[in-house]
Order: C-alpha cells, then sequence, then structure tokens
C-alpha cells in the first residue's frame, strides 16, 4: 500500500505544482490528514480513502470547462498505471464523481462509507479560517468583487446555477460554506466543523463592522 501511496503522493505534486493556491498540493496535503484523522474513529476501506483524497481535485472541473468527468478519467487512468486493483478504482472514481458539494445539489445515486470519510475531509478544508482565505483567494482568482450589498445571495441553488454563478466571494458563504456544518457525515468532522463554522460566523461580523465603519 505504500509504494501505491507515494507514487500517488509524487504525480499529484507533480500535476498541481501550478494550480491555483485553493486547490493546489497544499490543500490536497490537508485533505489527506483529515481523512487520516476521520479515519481514527470511522471504519472505512484505508486505500480507497487516501487514494481519493490524494486524486480527488487531480482535475476539477471547475477548471475545465465544467467537464465532471475528466477528474475521474485522470485519476483512474493513472491509477491503472501503477497496477492498482479494478475494485478500488472504480471506487475511487465514483466517489470523486460524487463527493462534490455542487453533485450534491443534483441526484447522487453513488453512496459509500468511504465517501462519507473523504468528502468529510474535503468539506473541513472549506471551512474555518483555510476557509475563508480559500473563498477569497479563488474569489481575486476569477476576478470577482468581495462584497456587494445590492446583490444578495441566493438561497437552495440549483447543480447548473452554482456551477455558473459569478457572485461576490461573501454570498458564497451563505451560498455554500456555512451550510456545511450541517452536512458532515462522520461524529469526527462533525465536533470539528462546529468551532470552524463560529469562526467564520465572527469574521462576518467583523467584515461587516469593518464595511460600515464602525468600531
Amino acid at each position: 500500500m505504500q509504494n501505491i501511496i507515494d507514487l500517488t503522493v509524487a504525480f499529484v505534486q507533480d500535476r498541481l505544482k501550478f494550480a491555483e493556491a485553493g486547490h493546489d498540493w497544499w490543500h490536497i496535503q490537508r485533505v489527506w490528514n483529515n481523512t487520516k484523522l476521520i479515519l481514527e474513529t470511522e471504519s472505512a476501506d484505508r486505500l480507497v480513502c487516501e487514494l481519493t483524497a490524494l486524486l480527488h481535485d487531480i482535475a476539477d472541473s471547475k477548471f475545465h470547462d465544467g467537464d465532471e468527468t475528466i477528474g475521474p478519467r485522470v485519476a483512474g487512468e493513472f491509477l491503472a498505471s501503477i497496477g492498482v486493483e479494478e475494485q478500488v478504482i472504480e471506487q475511487v472514481k465514483l466517489i470523486i464523481l460524487n463527493m462534490s458539494f455542487k453533485a450534491s445539489l443534483g441526484e447522487v445515486t453513488y453512496h459509500s462509507k468511504e465517501l462519507e470519510v473523504v468528502q468529510d475531509a474535503d468539506r473541513l478544508d472549506a471551512i474555518g479560517a483555510i476557509g475563508v482565505a480559500r473563498a477569497f483567494n479563488y474569489g481575486g482568482y476569477k476576478n470577482r468583487e468581495m462584497y456587494d450589498p445590492n446583490i444578495a445571495p441566493k438561497q437552495n441553488l440549483s447543480k447548473e446555477e452554482y456551477k455558473k454563478t459569478s457572485a461576490p466571494t461573501i454570498n458564497h458563504f451563505y451560498e455554500k460554506l456555512l451550510l456545511l456544518k450541517d452536512k458532515m457525515n462522520t461524529p469526527t468532522a462533525k465536533a470539528i466543523a462546529e468551532q470552524r463554522h463560529q469562526f467564520m460566523e465572527m469574521f462576518l461580523q467583523q467584515f461587516y463592522a469593518e464595511w460600515e465603519g464602525k468600531r
């Protein structure tokens, strides 16, 4: 197993060396670490979970014209090239295809304990202090406004609406980030998410106070 993990780490580090900072190797490493932390208390296939954590953003659809098939395909081709069992490869591909927040806005027909673990690990990296930093980094990358009081966040976005949004970064908190706490699957992730969620609420309070010139 360790050789497979080592080869995968090297592949991902090389593939993502020029990636946007919110979806780069360091994001992968944090999700991988979160995955291993959750696996301390959850019973799931470790190899599937770790490989999925490492490969889940190998070709994120938002950077590939919305193509949701490219990530699973690249991951599957790589794993096949290093001799990983077909059953493991298929699980990894299915989890990558179904684990994202936008995927949850559509019809999800696949579910597994391994998906729960890696999905939680990824969602934890989208909230808290790092979640705030990643949100504004991506907003800057897309040249979006930080905030516009005249553009209200939209509730209950469809999958297509979410994929096409170009709203200010602050809206992203209400359209995704603040919703993630209640979408965690595992007890470990739920406990960690509570504190990170509170941090984001405090950040927003401070942001609005500063925006309005209050003490």
